[in-house]
């Protein structure tokens, strides 16, 4: 029976999913992928050890299915976007991979103020820390020899085709990243000159589209994964646009909102459309743009609160066989019950401000429960995406929002979202909907679909759509209002804060 392979590689976990062709599940495997931090602002990964990782995933989802390899026509994957994995001469790799957390570059971004006008009209976007040219800039100036060595640059789904094809290149989506013009999809070394790097023009990788073949599986990579060698490969693509795509998402009139690590909100359009607020990249088909309005600041402070202040219960929910997201959701619950006066900045791991913003509690008082505090994370959580979402609403006509992400599977997490927005929100009951992104380029590739937007589901089976409740909305905008004041009120203080530890 004909099956696909999806493979999606997050920050700390790379999954290897077979789906059919008509986008059922058959079987998923994990493994989690270390991180490394060898100085403040570092993240980084062992590039050879993510291979390693992925191959066992691919293997042990092969035998979870309960089918022959030969069953698996085809192969794309998606990983984490931005970062940067090199390459030297001889195609391998050139130190760890450093992954879309990393920081390192701050310092450089802030040195590029004066390019900043110039970067977002023609790239489309101004760049992040975590961007390709901030760090490629960071290793020129900190790591000359390094940068000398330099063959390619890649980004991680691009490491993981190499690893599987032994073919170099990358997807439109991924290719701009940083060093395309956003008139015309295509690089231009006038990129690569505006922020000094026209010394690696010949590291740019061939740029193909997200449903083209672009290899097979090598006997090697057939060894180590169980893959029949031979088995073609699709490019693939940013796992951004293919999170949206996995939940039909990826179109017009959609923002699709993704409540991971980062909190993404993005909107395709047939127009380029620039503003410092979103970035300005290639969508999957020429002629359209995805416009991500993004920062490292959703899910990931509610993982942060439960294993910082949950252990305890956390041991105690796994003894006993339940979630400890079901313990917690009842004190949620319960706390949405009744006011409060907290308020939350989930800017834990960074913000849509710059890299010396921090979270606070604000409001806290001493008869607040642990229920009220995860209630206003969950709210700041959201209050941020509606920052993304608010500009992008200025930006794009928009008639719809799909929300996907594991807290998004808590119902009164999905209602929070439709009333702060003030808007309908659709959940996907799409676990893995990165990876099935993936293996719709991949099953496009081989021509069991007109297009990766071709999607076989029913979309309208496979979520729940939940619409405002104007009473809780108009809360909420109260509440998001004074959200914003104290933003406000505290930015000056940020630098302040943050020289306490210099």
């Amino acid at each position: 029976m004909t099956s696909i392979l999806g493979i999606d590689n997050g920050l700390t976990v790379t999954k290897a999913v077979i789906f059919d062709v008509s986008g059922q599940q058959l079987a998923v495997a994990r493994r989690r992928v270390p991180q490394l931090l060898p100085a403040p602002h570092h993240v980084e990964r062992d590039m050879e050890g993510l291979w390693r990782a992925t191959a066992e995933a691919i293997a042990e989802a092969i035998q979870l299915s309960g089918r022959p390899a030969s069953d698996i026509v085809a192969v794309a994957a998606t990983a984490h976007g931005d970062g940067l994995y090199l390459l030297d001469h001889e195609s391998r790799p050139l130190g760890n991979g450093i992954l879309s957390l990393d920081g390192r570059a701050g310092a450089i971004c802030e040195s590029w103020r004066d390019r900043a006008d110039a970067a977002l009209k023609l790239t489309g976007q101004i760049p992040p820390a975590c961007s390709p040219a901030a760090l490629l800039a960071w290793v020129r100036d900190n790591e000359p020899a390094r940068f000398a060595q330099i063959g390619t640059f890649l980004a991680c789904k691009d490491w993981l085709r190499f690893c599987l094809t032994g073919s170099i290149g990358t997807d439109r989506t991924e290719a701009s990243t940083a060093f395309t013009d956003v008139q015309t999809q295509d690089y231009t070394l006038d990129a690569l000159q505006l922020f000094g790097l026209e010394n690696v023009a010949h590291a740019l990788p061939d740029i193909a589209e997200s449903a083209e073949i672009i290899g097979h599986i090598t006997a090697e990579a057939a060894l180590l994964t169980g893959l029949v060698a031979g088995t073609p490969v699709a490019a693939g693509l940013h796992d951004v646009t293919a999170s949206a795509l996995g939940i039909g998402g990826h179109a017009t009139g959609v923002v699709a909102i993704v409540a991971g690590t980062y909190s993404i909100n993005e909107v395709v359009s047939d127009t380029p459309n620039t503003d410092p607020r979103w970035l300005c990249r290639n969508a999957i088909l020429p002629g359209q743009w995805n416009n991500m309005a993004l920062s490292p600041a959703s899910a990931a402070n509610y993982d942060w609160f439960i294993e910082t202040l949950c252990e305890a219960e956390r041991v105690e929910a796994d003894a006993s066989g339940e979630s400890i997201h079901a313990t917690l959701g009842r004190e949620i619950d319960a706390a949405l019950q009744k006011p409060t006066t907290l308020i939350f900045h989930p800017y834990l791991y960074g913000s849509p401000f710059g890299p010396q913003v921090s979270a606070s509690f604000v409001g806290l008082r001493g008869w607040h429960t642990r229920g009220d505090m995860l209630r206003a994370v969950l709210e700041g959580i959201i209050f941020n995406h509606r920052t993304h979402v608010d500009a992008l609403r200025a930006g794009f006509p928009v008639r719809e929002a799909r929300l996907t992400g594991g807290v998004a599977r808590n119902p009164a997490f999905a209602q929070m979202f439709a009333d702060i927005l003030g808007m309908p929100v659709t959940t996907s009951q799409t676990d893995e909907a990165a990876a099935w992104g993936a293996a719709l380029c991949a099953g496009a590739a081989v021509g069991l679909y007109a297009s990766p937007l071709h999607d076989p589901r029913d979309m309208s089976l496979l979520g729940q759509t939940y619409t405002p409740d104007p009473t809780r909305a108009a809360s909420y905008e109260k509440r998001f209002q004074l959200y914003q004041k104290i933003i406000n009120v505290i930015a000056p203080l940020w630098p302040e804060i943050e020289a306490l530890v210099e």
